[in-house]
């Protein structure tokens, strides 16, 4: 096989393959096999016709057309693997020449898009500056109101629905008459933001038994984005009375005796909080600065892609105001990506077990899952490669970062160090279950061609 690659861009490429007709006859024997066991010949056993029959009855061009359809990823994949080009997103493929009599050969060209080269900057003593680590007086008030409502009570009140009360409320989403979803007997504490935007709006001043309506975007599922007429039914109204805070509730809400002990616990969980927040404000600002120095083409082909499905998802296609925000945030992620990865390649990063384990437990417990069923929830998707891609990229700006002056606004030089917690223990057994897809192999990026 010949080929021969055009840059049409930094980030596009074109690709001219001449397959000889000896490479592609084994596809061709395997198409007059398939085509031979799907037609049924007078004076044939099925799966024995000759192939000059086969080529009377449903003629040569559907024979050539089957084998290169099954070749065409496997000679496209070699002249990538040949040429040393990186293609990402889906190809498109142009069959030039097709062997319709035997010695001639296969042409075909190939436009793809490709991982742009990076010329990447001086990696050493890269100087990012960090907010001081401060535990306010706020941020420990929080916490410890945090921890008594852990240990409240809810007392049903005869009122109208205030800021922080409690409710058991009944919920019915439409959309043009259509019952899109509806719960019942879900309880939300008003302010807390976490369903329906409008919804705090829509409770405050009712009262037990009391329906509202209003009109909210959906926060999920098919309509997603959509706006749908909400109908609130207010079934009961709690308050949370909160414990005192002595040495009573110290004991009953943890392992000290006293209030000014615990307080002394929750002072030192914030200041750690705090040193967590600076190594990733340290992490963040080092990416920052490498996309502000680095030279990085984005193929518009991939940035358009991925918005239109974005924006189906939300339902917005038409929304240009959207479009435009949704481009820039891709444009910037899909920056960042390249840049890692070359980071990755330049400085031979390699994902260890462990440490996609580590990954995959991370990322099951953001999404509410058990590790198990989370694991092979992505193994049946096929994205096993792209988490072990993703722990490449987190291993390579880790190592860059290991590398920088981080400082913060006082002019205290970080250890960063004493900001990375301690990884929690992995169960035996969960790790030995996590293990095979931890053996998964690097991701592969180029999408196959269409067929032919």
């Amino acid at each position: 096989m010949k080929s021969a690659v055009e840059t049409l861009s930094p980030t596009r490429v074109k690709l001219i393959v001449e397959v000889p007709f000896d490479e592609l006859k084994p596809d061709l024997d395997a198409a007059y096999q398939t085509i031979g066991s799907q037609i049924q010949i007078p004076g044939f056993r099925k799966g024995k016709v000759p192939a000059r029959i086969i080529d009377q009855r449903v003629g040569r061009g559907a024979v050539v057309q089957e084998a290169v359809n099954e070749a065409l990823p496997r000679f496209f994949a070699e002249a990538v693997d040949a040429e040393g080009i990186k293609a990402i997103g889906a190809p498109d493929v142009d069959v030039t020449a097709v062997p319709l009599e035997d010695g001639q050969d296969l042409e075909f060209t190939v436009e793809t898009d490709v991982r742009p080269e990076i010329e990447l900057p001086e990696l050493d003593g890269i100087a990012v500056e960090v907010d001081e680590v401060k535990a306010t007086d706020e941020d420990i008030e929080e916490r410890l109101t945090s921890l008594r409502q852990r240990f409240g009570t809810l007392t049903a009140v005869e009122r109208a629905v205030e800021t922080g009360d409690v409710l058991s409320i009944d919920l019915k989403a439409v959309i043009d008459g259509e019952d899109i979803d509806s719960v019942e007997g879900v309880t939300y504490e008003v302010g807390s933001g976490n369903m329906l935007v409008g919804l705090d709006d829509a409770v405050l001043g009712a009262n037990a038994g009391d329906t509202k309506t209003f009109t909210a975007p959906l926060a999920g599922g098919d309509n997603e984005g959509q706006d749908a007429d909400c109908t609130v039914t207010v079934q009961s109204v709690k308050v949370r009375e909160l414990p005192e805070l002595d040495d009573d509730f110290a004991q009953l809400a943890s392992q000290f005796d006293t209030l000014e002990e615990l307080r002394a616990d929750i002072v030192t969980q914030a200041e750690q909080a705090k040193k967590f927040e600076q190594g990733v404000q340290a992490r963040d600002k080092v990416l920052e600065h490498l996309l502000e120095v680095t030279e990085v083409a984005v193929p518009d082909g991939i940035v358009e892609a991925e918005v239109t499905s974005h924006l189906e998802g939300e339902g917005r296609l038409e929304d240009d105001t959207h479009r435009a925000e949704v481009n820039e945030s891709t444009r910037k992620a899909l920056k960042g990506q390249f840049l890692l990865d070359a980071l990755a390649e330049k400085l031979e990063i390699e994902v260890e077990q462990p440490e996609l384990i580590e990954y995959l437990i991370m990322s099951a417990q953001q999404y509410g899952m058990d590790p198990n069923q989370f694991a092979q929830a992505i193994d049946q998707q096929g994205q096993v490669p792209a988490m072990v891609q993703e722990v490449s990229r987190r291993k390579a700006l880790a190592a860059v970062l290991e590398k920088a002056v981080v400082t913060d606004t006082a002019g205290k030089t970080i250890d960063l160090n004493e900001l990375v917690p301690q990884a929690d223990v992995v169960e035996p057994e969960l790790e030995a279950d996590l293990e095979e897809l931890a053996d998964e192999a690097a991701p592969t990026e180029t999408e196959e061609p269409a067929k032919a």
